[in-house]
C-alpha cells in the first residue's frame, strides 16, 4: 500500500485516492444520502432539497428501497435504526425488530415435530416492524408528513422503474416456485409468465395502493395534528383494513416451506395491535479516539464492538493491510466475538445479557490471549460471562437467507441516520393478496431450546443480524455506515471501519478494498449451520496470502473479486463542515448523492 505520510487529512477524507476507486467520494455541505439503489438515494436527496431533515430523507429512502429492492427488503420486514441528534449530542436506537407472535411457543413447534423453525413460507413471520419504525422515526424526529415522503415512492410503485440485473437474477432464481406455488408473487414479478428484461418497467400496483391507503388515513386525521395523522396512518396498517387483509392471508392460506410441510402463519390481529416501535439506548465502546455505537443485543451489533476491543491491542497498520497476519488476526477475533454472540445474545427484555462484562476492556484483554498468531482455531470458544451456550449444528447445507440493504442520511444540522432494512423478501414468502408485499421470516433466527438466550417466548424479539453502526469523534458526529450480508455484516463493515481508521483510506477506498469473512460459528438463519475454520476471501486478495493463511490452518475458499457486502457510508468533517459520501460498487446499484 502506498504510504500516506505526505497526504493531508483533508486529502485522505475527501478524495484524491492513491489508486482507482469505483465511485467518486461525493462531497456536499447541505446534505448527503447513500443507499443500495441510486433512485432511492435520489428520492432521499430530493427530500433534503425540499427542506426536510436527515430523518425525513432516511424514511423516504427506506420506503423507496422496499419498492426498488423487493428481493432484499420489504415493508413486511424489519429496520433497526440509529439516530444522532447534534443539538442533544446524543445517539438513539430505534427498535425495528418485530416480536414473535403470541402463538409461537416452543411447545407449539415441538408438538408438531418441528425442531427448526423454517426459513420460508408463512410460519416464520414475526410482527412486521419496518413500517411502524419508519413512521415512528418520522413522527418523533422528522418534520414532514407521510404524504410528502411517500410521493415519489408511490410513483415508483405505480408507474414502475427499470428492471436491473440483481433483481432480475433473484426473480429468475425463484421463478419456478413463484409460478407453481405463489401465484400472487408471479402475477407481479413474472408478468405474462416471463422474467422481465433488463430495462423493462416493473410495476407494483398493489403496493402503490397500500401506500395510498396510508396517505388517505393520514389525510383524514390531519386536523388533529401532524403526529396524530401519522399515527392514523400507522393504525391503518396495524389495526385497519391492511391489518385485516394481512392476518387473513396468513391464517387462511398454507404453503410448503423448508420443514417439508404445508403451514399457515401464526400472526393474529392482537399481535399487530399490540406492536409499537420504541426508542432504546444504544451500546458503545471506544476505539482509537472514536466512540462507536450499535443497537443492543437483540441484534448482533455488539459483536462489532467486541471485535474492536480485541483488535485495539494490536498495531494493525504495522501488520500491513490484508497481509496474512492481519487477515488471520481479524478472523480469529471474529471467531471469539461471534462465539459470545451465540452463547449470550438475545432480547434483553427477556434475557439477562452480560454486556457489562462482554464489552469491558478487561474481558477483551483476557480473550485476546486465546488468539494464536500462527494457528487458526477450529473451536467455538465463548467466554465465561454467565449463561449457557447453544448446541452447534454441523453438516447442514445452508439455506438462502435472502439479503438486506442499507442506507445513511445526514443534513446540514448534523442529524445522521444509518439504517439497515431487511426481511419481507419476495424469495422467502408469497406476496399478500391485494397488499403487494410479503411477510418476513425472521422467526427462523430462534432456537427451539428453552435454555438458549435466543429462544421464543411470545413477545420476544429474535436476535436479528441487522446492525447499523455510527461513530463519534470527540463527542461530535464522524461516521455512519453499514452493509447487507447477514452474519457477515459485522465483519465486512468492521473491515471498512479499520480501512478508514487504521489504514487511513478515504471512505470510498475503504468501501472498495477487498474483504474476507468466516462462517466458523452457527448461522443465524435456518438451519443454523456452521463451517468451523472457514475463511472466504475476495478474489483480489493474492494467492501468496491465501497460501500463507492455509498454512495457518484456515479452510480458505475464494469468492468473486467484487462479491462480498455492499458498504455505504457518510463521513462528517467538523473542521470544515463537509459531508462525504461513498458507496460500494458491489451489487451494481448503490450510490451516494449530496450537495
Amino acid at each position: 500500500m502506498t504510504s500516506r505520510g505526505s497526504e493531508t487529512p483533508l486529502r485522505i477524507l475527501a478524495g484524491a485516492p492513491s489508486g482507482f476507486t469505483t465511485r467518486p467520494v461525493i462531497m456536499g455541505t447541505h446534505g448527503m444520502v447513500t443507499s443500495g439503489h441510486y433512485l432511492a438515494s435520489r428520492i432521499g436527496l430530493r427530500i433534503l432539497e425540499q427542506g426536510g431533515n436527515a430523518v425525513d430523507a432516511g424514511v423516504a429512502t427506506g420506503f423507496a428501497l422496499s419498492v426498488l429492492e423487493p428481493h432484499l427488503y420489504g415493508i413486511g420486514g424489519e429496520v433497526p435504526i440509529l439516530i444522532y441528534l447534534a443539538k442533544e449530542r446524543r445517539v438513539l436506537s430505534l427498535s425495528g425488530q418485530g416480536p414473535a407472535p403470541r402463538a409461537a411457543t416452543i411447545a407449539w413447534f415441538k408438538g408438531r415435530g418441528i425442531d427448526l423453525i423454517p426459513g420460508d413460507g408463512l410460519l416464520a413471520a414475526t410482527v412486521p416492524a419496518a413500517l411502524d419504525t419508519w413512521i415512528f422515526a418520522l413522527s418523533r424526529f422528522g418534520t414532514m408528513r407521510l404524504e410528502q415522503v411517500l410521493a415519489d415512492v408511490i410513483e415508483l410503485a405505480e408507474h414502475g422503474f427499470p428492471m436491473y440485473s440483481g433483481l432480475q437474477w433473484a426473480i429468475l432464481k425463484n421463478a419456478d416456485r413463484f409460478l407453481a406455488e405463489w401465484p400472487t408473487t408471479a402475477e407481479v414479478f413474472l408478468p405474462a409468465g416471463k422474467v422481465p428484461g433488463i430495462g423493462e418497467r416493473l410495476v407494483q400496483a398493489d403496493l402503490a395502493l397500500t401506500f395510498k391507503r396510508l396517505v388517505e388515513a393520514e389525510h383524514r386525521a390531519l386536523k388533529q395534528g401532524r403526529r396524530e395523522a401519522l399515527q392514523a396512518a400507522c393504525d391503518e396498517f396495524y389495526r385497519g383494513e391492511t391489518a385485516e387483509a394481512l392476518v387473513s392471508f396468513a391464517q387462511e392460506n398454507e404453503f410448503l416451506d423448508s420443514s417439508g410441510r404445508l403451514n399457515r402463519g401464526l400472526l393474529e390481529r392482537e399481535d399487530l395491535m399490540n406492536y409499537s416501535a420504541r426508542v432504546e439506548e444504544p451500546v458503545s465502546t471506544s476505539y482509537r479516539g472514536y466512540e462507536v455505537y450499535k443497537c443492543g443485543p437483540w441484534t448482533q451489533g455488539p459483536v462489532f464492538l467486541q471485535q474492536l476491543n480485541l483488535l485495539e491491542g494490536y498495531d494493525l497498520a504495522a501488520l500491513g493491510h490484508n497481509s496474512p497476519a492481519y487477515i488471520h488476526l481479524v478472523a480469529e477475533a471474529a471467531k471469539l466475538a461471534f462465539a459470545d454472540r451465540e452463547r449470550y445474545y438475545g432480547d434483553p427484555d427477556f434475557v439477562s445479557v452480560p454486556l457489562g462484562t462482554l464489552l469491558s476492556k478487561e474481558y477483551a484483554a483476557e480473550r485476546r490471549r486465546l488468539i494464536d498468531p500462527d494457528h487458526a482455531s477450529l473451536e467455538l470458544r465463548a467466554g465465561n460471562a454467565g449463561l449457557s451456550g447453544p448446541r452447534e449444528r454441523k453438516n447442514f447445507s445452508q439455506a438462502s437467507p435472502g439479503d438486506t440493504t442499507h442506507l445513511d442520511a445526514a443534513d446540514r444540522c448534523v442529524i445522521m441516520l444509518p439504517a439497515t432494512p431487511s426481511g419481507g423478501w419476495i424469495s422467502s414468502s408469497p406476496l399478500i393478496k391485494g397488499l403487494g408485499f410479503p411477510l418476513g421470516t425472521r422467526l427462523q433466527m430462534f432456537y427451539l431450546d428453552p435454555s438458549h438466550a435466543n429462544a421464543p417466548p411470545p413477545g420476544q424479539r429474535p436476535r436479528t443480524t441487522l446492525t447499523p453502526p455510527l461513530a463519534l469523534k470527540d463527542g461530535a458526529l464522524a461516521l455512519a455506515f453499514g452493509t447487507p450480508g447477514g452474519d457477515q455484516q459485522d465483519q465486512w463493515s468492521l473491515q471498512f471501519f479499520l480501512n478508514h481508521i487504521d489504514f487511513e483510506m478515504n471512505i470510498q477506498e475503504a468501501a472498495d478494498a477487498p474483504n474476507f469473512h468466516t462462517a466458523h460459528f452457527p448461522s443465524s438463519f435456518y438451519p443454523h449451520a456452521a463451517d468451523p475454520g472457514s475463511l472466504t476471501l475476495e478474489g483480489r486478495i493474492s494467492e501468496s496470502t491465501r497460501s500463507a493463511l492455509r498454512a495457518k490452518g484456515h479452510k480458505v475458499t475464494l469468492a468473486g473479486d467484487w462479491s462480498n457486502g455492499r458498504v455505504t457510508a457518510i463521513r462528517f468533517d467538523a473542521n470544515n463542515g463537509l459531508l462525504y459520501g461513498a458507496a460500494s460498487a458491489r451489487m451494481e446499484t448503490g450510490y451516494a448523492l449530496g450537495w
